[in-house]
């Protein structure tokens, strides 16, 4: 049995990041609800070395953005990293989604074996396309929308694992 790329790639990304949308709507009424000013959300690290709630949502984002542009050879859409509320956020998943949504099987399909080549801080990765979807987008998407969920509930939102993993 073969794999489609595309099924195992696009339609997940979107999935995830349809969950992330609503996870942050949920941030959004707390902040409403319980008179907290968005911003101390939206800054919160679980850690000081690592990044805010807003920098965890446009990593999301930029991996399944650039994820599928590189399996189907295209230019991936670039985004100024400037969101600092909970609707520019919104906004930036969005606009993820609806790049996402204009790929065709026919990109992404056969990718299996190209050659992805990513450019580091200090080195070079290389991939074929199945390792490169499941061994670093995947994974990269799941991190960072897990640990924008996980400053969430940490803050007190009420967040449960229905929401990470969102309605089949």
């Amino acid at each position: 049995m073969t794999i489609s790329m595309y099924k195992a790639s696009i339609p997940v990304s979107i999935r995830t990041l349809n969950n992330l949308k609503n996870i942050l709507e949920k941030g959004a009424t707390y902040a409403e609800t319980k008179k907290i000013d968005p911003s101390v959300l939206i800054n919160s690290r679980l850690s000081p070395d690592m990044f805010p709630l807003s920098k965890q949502v446009q990593i999301a984002c930029d991996i399944a953005n650039r994820g599928a542009a590189k399996l189907a050879e295209i230019e991936a859409p670039k985004f100024e990293d400037n969101e600092t509320t909970f609707p520019q956020l919104i906004d930036r998943i969005q606009k993820t989604i609806s790049h996402l949504n204009t790929f065709k099987p026919e990109q992404i399909d056969g990718s299996e074996e190209r050659t992805i080549t990513l450019q580091m801080r200090d080195n070079t990765l290389s991939f074929e396309g199945m390792s490169y979807l499941f061994y670093f987008i995947l994974p990269n998407l799941y991190f960072h929308v897990t640990t924008a969920y996980d400053i969430l509930r940490h803050c007190g939102v009420e967040l449960g694992k229905g929401d990470f993993l969102g309605q089949p």
